[in-house]
């Protein structure tokens, strides 16, 4: 088969230093997905961008060439001039970036920008791009085209900013399109659909793609050749049936080994009767008001929260799974007590066992500063949780400097100790957390929040933007720090095989509501709900023999009054949480 894009012993620095891109050659042909596999450093968006040209301007390409096999024949994209290049790229070469919030303007609407790229090429004028906008927009799934030609980047969900990217890329029917992580920070049934929609444009017009992604799962479901990179080297590649059915290198059999999975059958556990609970959630619900359309409008009500009742055991720890919006972060945020509830439900915590329960809801504010002393967050953003000002010993004595813990020197006694809990060494006191890899900043994350030595944490997505490897370091720091302190963990996630690993109860939501509750062996044993089939099914694993299974997904992933007869329904009127096993409960009509 012709090569649409072939990289031949490509290598790309900063300054003198070693280069970064060392020698990479990687090829793929028409109506083909090539997966560029690795953890982030690893050199596979840079080179991507060298074949586009958009390097950073400090990046030098040392050696090697760029032939792109297109219409007109081969070209080396390295020696075209800068005019020629603009022709090509945007146009016969696209690409969808890893955050769509971060490529979208948010003062233009979506659909002026994705006509943007039709006029810049010539391809069509004003009236006839708009159609040909549309029709675009249709095909990636948009049920109304004409809203969200209008809507801005802010009023779109995730998943619909990453379907309009997709549509941006494929508007001018390209010959080759680089995927740059399109479904890293998604939900799993978004990012089945947004896979599946990727293949189904592939097969419509017959383009190549270069999928970047550090996740096996994601490869098995899409590549037919795979490149491997560790350290700016390929150290594997071939056909996808070979690279995941019999890897030959020992970092591609570690990426294999750190991916977590949903497990197969599991031996059901008989329900304790009388348990230590530290935290107890009983019908809590939240509403907000938002404005109307327009000024004179009416405010609209929104329900993120609805009749919820929750218990985390001592020392264990209890996982809240779903899609965005689903209120997972509004339930950790009522438990934490940063939000009030509704009239009517109730909030306990017990700080140890056989203590007095403490009405989260009704502190004052000393009180919720003693409080806040038992219960923190760890937040699934490092970046935003550190202040990039402060350096990492002003950033961790913070919290006791607060509550007037301590002389300084005892301070950073105790910032010194959780450090090496955490895996780090005392020496990085002095640092800025500009100079930490993702991994090391969420593990600052965590020492911040162990630093007033609380019982209970509340883990927000705290690995979801991390590569496999880190997440199972991350995964294990934190199973290691809740065994050895003996924490309990409230953890959202929208990822089953992460709470598989970490969960010893698991509540799965949907718009508000808990839609299934059980045991972790319980749900992937014997799951009921249409939602949570889903979930399970929209998870991809590195198994070429195990794809995943569009229908389920759409099934659960779609609205209510859609699903079986036992689950539908219609409006605020959902059927009650029932017990259909010891330790499961799923809600549904008896």
């Amino acid at each position: 088969m012709t090569e649409l894009l072939k990289v031949e012993g490509l290598s790309i620095g900063f300054g003198s230093d070693a280069p970064v891109v060392d020698d990479v050659s990687f090829s793929v042909a028409a109506g083909e997905t090539l997966a560029l596999v690795g953890e982030s450093g690893s050199g596979k968006t840079l080179s991507c961008r060298a074949a586009l040209r958009i390097l950073p301007g400090a990046a030098q390409v040392r050696a090697g060439r760029v032939m792109f096999h297109g219409r007109d024949g081969p070209r080396d994209l390295l020696g075209l001039s800068e005019r020629r290049m603009c022709d090509i790229r945007g146009d016969r070469i696209t690409m969808i970036f890893q955050e769509p919030m971060r490529s979208l303007s948010p003062l233009h609407r979506i659909g002026n920008q994705v006509v943007e790229v039709l006029r810049l090429h010539g391809k069509a004028s004003s009236g006839r791009g708009r159609r040909r906008v549309l029709d675009t927009f249709a095909r990636v799934g948009f049920a109304d085209p004409e809203r969200i030609w209008r809507a801005y980047p802010f009023e779109l969900s995730g998943g619909m900013r990453q379907r309009a990217m997709i549509a941006m890329a494929i508007v001018s029917e390209p010959e080759l399109l680089i995927a740059d992580e399109p479904t890293t920070a998604l939900d799993v049934t978004t990012q089945a659909q947004v896979l599946g929609l990727i293949k189904q444009v592939q097969k419509d017009i017959g383009m190549g793609v270069i999928l970047v992604t550090h996740d096996l799962g994601v490869v098995a479901n899409m590549a037919d050749t795979v490149t491997v990179m560790n350290r700016g080297h390929v150290v594997e590649a071939g056909r996808a049936h070979d690279v995941l059915g019999d890897p030959a290198h020992g970092y591609t059999r570690h990426l294999f080994a750190a991916a977590p999975a949903i497990p197969e059958v599991c031996e059901l556990p008989h329900e304790a009767d009388d348990r230590d609970l530290i935290l107890e959630m009983t019908d809590v619900s939240k509403s907000y008001f938002v404005r109307g359309a327009a000024p004179w409008s009416p405010k609209l009500c929104v329900q993120a929260v609805r009749g919820v009742s929750l218990a985390v055991e001592r020392g264990r720890t209890l996982a809240v799974v779903g899609e965005s919006g689903s209120g997972k972060t509004t339930c950790a945020r009522l438990a934490l007590g940063a939000e009030p509830p509704d009239r009517g439900g109730q909030i306990r915590f017990r700080h140890a066992s056989g203590s007095d329960p403490i009405d989260v809801t009704a502190l004052s504010r000393d009180e919720k500063m003693a409080f806040k002393r038992h219960a923190q967050m760890v937040f699934q953003d490092p970046y935003s949780t550190l202040n990039p000002r402060m350096r990492v010993k002003e950033a961790l004595t913070e919290p006791l400097e607060i509550h007037r813990i301590g002389t300084g020197a005892e301070r950073l006694d105790r910032a010194a100790e959780v450090l090496r809990w955490v895996g780090l060494s005392p020496n990085m006191l002095p640092r800025f957390p500009h100079a930490f890899s993702g991994g090391q900043r969420q593990r600052l994350s965590i020492a911040r929040a162990l630093m007033l030595d609380p019982d209970f944490l509340v883990c927000d997505e705290p690995t979801s933007a991390l590569d496999v490897s880190v997440q199972d370091q991350i995964l294990t720091l934190l199973e290691d720090i809740r065994d050895r302190l003996n924490l309990s963990y409230l953890f959202i996630s929208h990822d089953l095989a992460v709470v598989a690993r970490i969960a010893d109860e698991v509540a799965v939501m949907r718009q508000g509501l808990v839609v299934e509750q059980g045991v972790p062996e319980a749900l992937f044993h014997d799951p009921q709900h249409p939602y949570t089939r889903a979930l399970i099914a929209a998870q991809p694993e590195p198994d070429l023999a195990r794809p995943i299974d569009l229908g389920i997904v759409a099934q659960g992933a779609g609205a209510p009054d859609g699903w079986p007869e036992a689950y539908r329904f219609t409006g605020n009127i959902a059927p009650p949480l029932s017990v259909v096993a010891p330790g499961h409960r799923v809600r549904c009509h008896v």
